[in-house]
């Protein structure tokens, strides 16, 4: 595993510094999103009933990383990559190729599987927790995951200002 790793690492910086080049980051307004969190968060946290509520969204997904893998819908692991970093789990990879207008990383440790799944995912504008890898996100919000109603009220708020979202 851990030299898994190691060619995972490897590949994700290529990939983030090919991210950085070809990112077109969408105008559009948002109507679709995509979570992407952990196990432990959406255990304790209604973070999709969340999204639904406070940002008045109804098309959203979401998919949680937990450390085994328990062959699960809407659950992904460290197994359900290849060497080359690679998601081959259909349904998850299904999700990643999927072109949410908003998606969110609600973690807020660093994961190379949390953080690759990121990177990979086609949506046109991502948002997450500050702290975990800048380079990811095209906002940022300094706020930790057990305080979900500010978190998503300050999203609400930019995504106003920069026209994402009606008020």
């Amino acid at each position: 595993m851990l030299f898994k790793k190691y060619f995972l690492r490897r590949q994700f910086q290529k990939r983030l510094i090919e991210n950085e080049v070809h990112r077109i980051v969408s105008q559009k307004e948002i109507k679709t999103v995509g979570i992407i969190t952990t196990e432990e968060i959406s255990k304790w946290i209604n973070v999709k009933g969340e999204v639904e509520k406070i940002l008045n969204l109804k098309d959203v997904k979401m998919y949680s990383f937990r450390p085994q893998n328990k062959n699960s819908n809407k659950y992904f692991s460290e197994k359900d990559f290849n060497w080359q970093g690679n998601i081959y789990k259909t349904d998850f990879k299904s999700f990643i190729d999927e072109p949410f207008d908003l998606l969110i990383g609600y973690f807020n440790k660093n994961n190379l599987f949390l953080e690759s799944s990121v990177l990979q995912s086609n949506a046109s504008f991502k948002v997450g927790i500050s702290g975990v890898n800048q380079e990811l996100y095209d906002i940022e919000i300094a706020e930790t995951p057990i305080e979900t109603e500010r978190f998503f009220l300050e999203l609400k708020k930019y995504l106003i200002i920069i026209r994402k979202l009606k008020n």
